[in-house]
């Protein structure tokens, strides 16, 4: 079954279908969920009008972590299977996660400076994300440093497996450690159905949230189509 999904003509075909569906719901949630974070949304009784960095911040967040995510399992699959649709996947995906990654500190440096009165402080929660912002770059420079893109990827996806660590220590840094950042408002599904945000914020969040990862998606799939044919020009075909 691996091997069926993992078949690049296959993929193409399923790009072809999903990727105008994927765009028209981004562009319709991303649409609603500005308007709304915007100008409908209340602005908050301490951060003021501030609060709405949230709605670009948190959402760049939820995507840096998840495309990594993907990213460490589909290096487990390269590493043990050898499957290049995964490598392909990594070297689409990474330049993707590293632009999210660049935004979440971005707007919360936005949103630092009024709410601690500083660009920047050595909070655990920030300096983790900084470490996944040099996890990206570092592992894109490494699947590049070789000759063989087979080479590259391998190496890359060793090192993407063992930055996976660091995901956890983004989540729960918050609670394991004594920082600047507030705690997630958003912890599980019960939370999710009473949140710690009036409903008025939390909608427009989770618009955001939903569309950021859909055109996220979306970059992806088609990076992975032209790396795809890179590939194929340059080797003559692809298995």
């Amino acid at each position: 079954m691996l091997t069926k999904f993992a078949n690049p003509a296959r993929f193409e075909k399923l790009a072809k279908t999903i990727l105008p569906v994927l765009s028209i719901l981004a562009t319709i949630l991303l649409s609603l969920g500005l308007l709304d974070a915007l100008l409908l949304s209340p602005p908050d009784y301490q951060q003021s009008e501030t609060v709405r960095i949230m709605y670009l911040h948190v959402p760049s967040a939820w995507v840096a972590m998840a495309s990594y995510a993907a990213i460490g399992i589909a290096a487990m699959i390269f590493i043990i299977f050898k499957h290049t649709l995964a490598e392909l996947f990594m070297r689409a995906a990474l330049p993707v996660g590293a632009m999210a990654t660049a935004l979440c500190l971005v707007t919360g440096m936005l949103w630092g400076k009024p709410m601690w009165g500083a660009w920047w402080v050595w909070d655990a929660r920030l300096t983790s994300v900084l470490v996944l912002m040099f996890l990206y770059v570092g592992i894109m420079a490494l699947m590049d440093a070789f000759d063989r893109p087979e080479q590259g990827g391998l190496a890359g996806a060793w090192l993407a497996v063992i930055g996976l660590v660091n995901l956890p220590v983004i989540k729960y840094s918050v609670q394991w450690w004594n920082t600047l950042h507030q705690p997630s408002s958003i912890t599980s599904f019960k939370r999710l159905m009473n949140p710690a945000i009036a409903p008025q914020m939390i909608r427009p969040l989770i618009v955001m949230a939903i569309g950021l990862t859909l055109y996220a998606a979306i970059v992806i799939i088609v990076r992975m189509r032209s790396e795809i044919l890179a590939r194929k020009l340059r080797n003559g075909g692809i298995r």
